[in-house]
């Protein structure tokens, strides 16, 4: 920035020129001359860009490109009103360099959060990139590029970093005492990120909590919940330090676990009943059969002959999984009606005894 600065300022001299109207419309030249020479350069390397696969170059030049653009405006109408300034005497020639340095911080620092936040949008949508921790790296960057260009600004105003940081250091103690929940809930959101609990779009639930839905932000003081009847449930992020969290969203298979009763008249037949659906489970397309896979007589239960059936579906979508559950119910229905038995259902049966005679009442 200093070395354009004073070639434009030995290029006025060297042209003679005393007219304050005349400098300022040579600066405005060549800063229209410098804004077009990389209008067009910008328009050719997007087309470039386009056509490229990777990710980083469209990152990098979305990051850098408007604010070259504006840093060009900016080089051009400082030195446009120092021109002014200089040949009015204007107090404000004292404070543009300031203005300057601080407007050239602050694109870029906002090169670097552009380039941060189009870095998240890029990679959060992937389905092989982990989405809580793409969102937290974002935002630890722009954490980082905040405080950083923040300092930088205060020490361009002449205010010392070091002071600062140690009235920072002075004060984090009362600031934590009188934070004490919200710095809990901080490390309760750092230790989400690390462990990996969950993420963005799994279903969690806590069994010492009523806490049940799909998660859809994980921030720094509050993970926002949907619960499934669509209403949003805000946890404390110091909670999840506390309680036991089970994420149904990483189970491997869903499980069929149900009895069946049989009357006691079917006892010849469910041995067979039984071997037929062991069959049927075996040949399922969407029963898993490395996993267990159990049908044994239980049960002789008050009323009924009960067997069981213990077994694993391929999904873990929560609706296939009740179609499936729905069929392989239906096919054990099949196999029972096949076999001429029928499903018992709770009676009660009353044995007069033969042997009494009835008493005839007396006339």
């Amino acid at each position: 920035m200093e070395k354009v600065e004073l070639y434009l300022q030995s290029l006025l001299v060297s042209l003679h020129v005393g007219n304050w109207v005349m400098n300022f419309a040579i600066v405005l030249a060549i800063t229209l001359t410098v804004q077009l020479i990389w209008r067009g350069f910008t328009n050719k390397a997007q087309r470039i860009i386009d056509r490229t696969v990777n990710h980083w170059d469209d990152i990098i030049w979305h990051a850098f490109c408007r604010p070259i653009n504006w840093l060009i405006m900016l080089m051009g109408g400082t030195m446009a009103l120092r021109v002014i300034a200089e040949s009015e005497q204007l107090l404000i020639s004292n404070y543009l360099p300031v203005v300057q340095k601080v407007s050239v911080l602050l694109l870029i620092g906002w090169s670097f959060w552009r380039l941060i936040h189009k870095a998240e949008e890029t990679f959060i949508g992937h389905d092989d990139k982990d989405t809580t921790t793409v969102t937290a790296i974002a935002k630890l960057g722009k954490l980082s590029v905040a405080i950083i260009i923040s300092l930088s600004v205060i020490q361009t105003f002449g205010v010392s970093i070091s002071g600062v940081l140690a009235f920072g250091g002075m004060g984090g103690l009362v600031v934590g005492m009188a934070a004490k929940d919200l710095l809990s809930n901080l490390f309760g959101a750092l230790m989400v990120y690390m462990d990996k609990p969950f993420k963005v779009g799994d279903w969690i639930r806590s069994p010492d909590k009523t806490i049940e839905g799909t998660v859809e932000v994980i921030g720094w003081r509050l993970t926002q919940i949907r619960t499934f009847d669509k209403r949003p449930l805000y946890v404390p992020n110091s909670l999840f330090t506390q309680i036991v969290v089970e994420n149904p969203s990483r189970m491997t298979n869903r499980r069929i676990k149900e009895t069946f009763a049989l009357r006691y008249s079917d006892v010849g037949r469910i041995e067979a009943i039984i071997k037929a659906v062991r069959a049927m489970l075996e040949a399922h397309p969407d029963i898993d059969s490395r996993q267990t896979l159990i049908v044994n007589f239980d049960y002789f239960n008050n009323s009924s002959l009960d067997f069981f059936i213990y077994t694993f579906t391929k999904t873990i979508d929560w609706v296939l999984f009740h179609e499936i559950k729905q069929d392989v119910l239906l096919k054990v229905a099949d196999i029972v009606l096949s076999h001429q038995a029928e499903f018992a259902f709770p009676t009660r049966q009353l044995h007069i005894d033969s042997s009494i005679q009835a008493v005839k009442p007396a006339k």
